[in-house]
């Protein structure tokens, strides 16, 4: 088989029953970075010696009959915030250029523990606060469908990667749509589990072992090749791990077989005050037809009595006093305590609402963002929307408003756009069924076509 472009559950299966060695899957890869790395700027801190030496352990452990994890002989690489021994993790910031961690954060061990192969770090925003994956240490993300196009961000370089076939799988994090924007862009498969079901210890550097500030809407999830893929790194990363008390002791159940016709699908080409792309909205109803002949209940969303332009202003409210609360010096007129729980309290009536809306649809389809990959630009420079300039800073808008709310979503590619980008639709479910939202998620997915590998990849 050729690994390059196989599934994450496929390479597993091939490794175990030896029809192809973790060493042939490494250096598959590895190739695959050597080829097209340069002009897509993805992969930075390679660690080939040590992937490789892994990979042989792998390989040797089989040889003696041991039992094969999850991810045994599964090379893959991580975004650039997530602590790992022996590894630069830096977040694109010139102060953390040299800091390697002492510990490996709770996802990068149990990922280690499943037998995958860490090979690299996948480039981001600086400190993760763009929608372009650009920074002073490694320079600029690409997208592999036009490289004259961004990647998205703060999780590009995990998208490219895979979207380029140099990585079967990633995880990144989401705090305002940084998982799933990226993997729109980028052509690939992106999920945003609930708040609190997958362990933030360690997944940012903290050299000074300060107190962790992010603990809301912030969520670690990964990027990969096809739903199965999703669900098998999903439940390997996710759950209680004796570091982030904020995590739900909830069981992190496998994936069901749907069937279409008993699914009850909510559709929403658009959302009031925001805009989208029209070939987006027309992806949106196109699915929402397929889905309607093939037996599934569907109709157009009565979505929540919400004010989502408040929402949003909310949401960065929020990400604002934790940001200030994460400042090595206190600023002169703090946060007051009370606004803080405001905050919270308005956030609860948010939340609120779409789980009443979730009581009676299994999942919500609408756009990820309002536009498919743009070119390279200026932070802050107004982007073109169907010809009419868009406000940059509510790119988002679509995925963070899910942020906001906590509720699992994930982005799933479904065709391009006119000038061959692709385009990727969000699937949102209720809170803490990951496991329901991806199994129609996996039901939705033939419709879809699946993963196309860009031109010359």
């Amino acid at each position: 088989m050729n690994p390059v472009f196989s599934s994450t559950v496929e390479l597993a299966a091939a490794i175990a029953r030896r029809k192809i060695s973790a060493v042939e899957a490494l250096d598959a890869h590895l190739a695959q970075i050597d080829r097209h790395n340069e002009g897509v700027n993805a992969v930075i801190s390679l660690d080939r010696e040590g992937a490789c030496e892994r990979a042989k352990k792998a390989d040797a452990a089989l040889a003696r009959g041991a039992t094969p994890g999850p991810l045994h002989g599964v090379p893959f690489t991580l975004k650039d915030m997530h602590e790992t021994v022996g590894m630069k993790t830096t977040v694109g910031f010139p102060p953390f250029a040299d800091y390697v961690a002492s510990h490996d954060s709770p996802v990068v061990a149990r990922l280690k523990a499943a037998g995958g192969v860490l090979m690299a770090k996948t480039n981001v925003a600086t400190m993760l606060s763009d929608w372009q994956s650009d920074n002073p240490l490694f320079g600029r993300t690409s997208n592999p469908w036009n490289l004259e196009r961004t990647a998205g961000g703060s999780s590009g370089g995990a998208a490219a990667a895979v979207a380029a076939g140099m990585t079967p799988f990633d995880v990144g994090t989401d705090m305002q749509d940084s998982i799933r924007l990226p993997a729109a862009f980028c052509g690939v498969y992106g999920l945003k589990p609930t708040e609190h079901r997958v362990s933030l210890a360690g997944a940012f550097p903290n050299p000074g072992n300060a107190a962790r500030s992010v603990r809301l809407m912030s969520c670690i999830g990964p990027l990969a090749r096809g739903v199965d893929d999703l669900s098998l790194i999903y439940q390997i990363i996710a759950g209680p791990d004796g570091r982030d008390a904020d995590l739900a002791p909830v069981p992190v159940e496998t994936t069901p077989k749907l069937d279409l016709k008993t699914l009850r699908i909510a559709f929403a080409p658009s959302f009031p005050g925001l805009p989208v792309a029209g070939a987006i909205g027309v992806a949106v109803e196109k699915l929402a037809s397929q889905l309607q002949s093939a037996g599934a209940l569907v109709a157009e969303a009565k979505l929540p009595r919400l004010d989502l332009h408040d929402d949003l202003a909310q949401g960065g409210a929020l990400i604002g006093m934790m940001m200030e609360a994460a400042q090595p010096e206190p600023p002169e007129r703090p946060t007051p305590i009370s606004r803080w729980f405001k905050a919270l309290a308005r956030r609860d009536t948010s939340i609120l609402a779409w789980d009443r809306f979730f009581d009676d649809w299994d999942a919500l389809l609408c756009p990820v963002a309002m536009t498919t990959a743009f070119p390279h630009c200026e932070p802050g420079t107004p982007l073109k929307v169907d010809g009419e300039d868009q406000d940059y800073w509510m790119l988002p808008a679509y995925g963070a408003v899910f942020n906001y709310g906590g509720h699992p979503a994930l982005s799933m590619p479904c065709g391009e756009d006119r000038d061959g980008l692709p385009i990727g639709l969000q699937l949102v479910g209720k809170r803490w069924s990951e496991a329901r939202l991806l199994g129609v998620a996996a039901a939705i997915e033939p419709l879809t076509g699946g993963l196309r590998r860009p031109p010359a990849y």
